[in-house]
């Protein structure tokens, strides 16, 4: 559809509505990252402060607030160039995939290691050479004897974090 402005003849196009509302959904689920995110990280992005603290004051609203808030964000989001903070939130997504996928291998290294055989500390030295072979048969043994007994999984814990810094070294 054209429209004819300051009474010259310059077609401009608009896009039609469907488009209009894909545009918009695109940017509600813009603003919906967003406000997941925590306040310092949203500090550090290059964005207006009025769309920061109406990101920050979404996190403590009821529904209908919430949504009203929301198509304020959309509007404030309209008025800016999101690429380069659709390029940050990309990189913040992927480096927390990247940190679920290292907690869920060291998880499983602890659950092998917790199961008994031998065969898997001798595995885990000889992939990780610095870490200290005693001290993890002692914390081994300590949480299995901590899961007979029903204590509470201090050792576990131990372990857990000492092969976070045996693999992160």
């Amino acid at each position: 559809m054209y429209y004819i402005c300051d009474e010259e003849y310059e077609p401009v196009e608009r896009l039609n509505r469907s488009q209009q509302k894909r545009d918009i959904k695109v940017l509600h689920d813009l603003a919906v990252s967003l406000s997941r995110l925590e306040p310092r990280a949203l500090a550090r992005m290059d964005m207006p402060p009025e769309l920061v603290k109406a990101l920050t004051d979404v996190q403590d609203m009821k529904y209908g607030a919430e949504k009203r808030q929301f198509k304020f964000i959309v509007k404030l989001l309209r008025q800016i160039d999101t690429d380069s903070i659709v390029e940050t939130i990309t990189a913040l997504e992927a480096k927390k995939s990247e940190q679920d996928k290292d907690f869920h291998r060291i998880e499983r290294w602890r659950e092998r290691l917790m199961s008994g055989d031998n065969s898997v500390l001798t595995e885990f030295m000889t992939a990780f050479p610095r870490a200290d072979a005693g001290q993890i048969r002692q914390l081994i043994r300590n949480a299995n004897n901590e899961i007979k007994s029903g204590k509470p999984p201090k050792s576990h814990r131990l372990l857990f974090r000492m092969l976070r810094e045996v693999i992160a070294a």
